[in-house]
């Protein structure tokens, strides 16, 4: 690995009771890729994710961002810093507007404005219809959140995160639930979004994390077991091995 390092754990552990999910993962994330994290079912992905998000801290070892010790710090915290994350369930307000959901992120990282000011809505207005046409949902601007299609509300949701113009977004399987069309679409905006920022995501489309990663880390039984380009996955006689007869 030759880039520069955005975030990384060390030594990771996390147990539930006498289970232990993560066992002494040590990670390090290149800044500006697109790194997705992989696995066979039960191999820690979901573990991992949470808690390089910051849903809950690893029993043991450390998280650091940038050069920031983050271990244990309140998920409410992590937009602050620069990181966002977008879930595997739909995070949204299915009353409200398209325009308004993203409006009202906007204004969650803005407290400094003066809302009643004209000039300072007319900003945010700006900036929510600019990442609104970044997630192809501009023309939907003015419908409920709730009548938006899947794949569609989903991609809300990453306006919704991108409205703190994080360092790092984090993405728990951005595709589950799509049809083909629409995972196709949310795999275009990925790799859109990599342009500006650093993205990690926990997928199990297999195909879909080949074709867009730059890297991919591998898990097996709550273990590291291997990191590099698709090429060097695809080639690793271990990896073949855990994945032997699985799709």
């Amino acid at each position: 690995m030759s880039g520069e390092i955005i975030i990384r754990t060390e030594a990771v552990t996390r147990r539930f009771g006498g289970f232990t999910a993560l066992k002494n993962v040590s990670v390090g994330f290149e800044k500006g890729k697109l790194t997705s994290i992989i696995g066979p079912n039960g191999a820690g992905k979901s573990t991992f994710f949470n808690i390089l998000s910051g849903a809950f801290p690893p029993s043991e070892g450390r998280v650091v961002f940038g050069d920031a010790d983050i271990t244990g710090l309140k998920p409410h915290v992590y937009p602050r810093i620069g990181i966002s994350k977008s879930f595997q369930i739909t995070n949204i307000f299915p009353a409200f507007t398209v325009l308004e959901n993203v409006r009202i992120a906007l204004q969650a990282h803005c407290s400094r404005f003066n809302f009643w000011s004209p000039r300072s809505r007319l900003g945010l207005e700006d900036k929510a219809h600019s990442l609104l046409q970044m997630v192809g949902l501009e023309r939907h601007a003015a419908r409920l959140a709730k009548e938006l299609a899947h794949g569609q509300q989903r991609a809300l949701e990453i306006a919704v995160a991108l409205a703190g113009d994080p360092k790092l977004l984090l993405m728990d399987e951005p595709t589950a639930g799509m049809s083909p069309e629409e995972t196709s679409a949310m795999m275009d905006l990925i790799v859109r979004l990599v342009a500006d920022r650093t993205v990690i995501l926990v997928e199990h489309k297999m195909k879909m994390v080949m074709g867009i990663s730059d890297r991919l880390v591998v898990l097996h039984h709550g273990e590291f077991l291997a990191a590099g380009t698709p090429d060097e996955i695809r080639n690793n006689d271990e990896v073949k091995r855990v994945y032997l007869g699985q799709h």
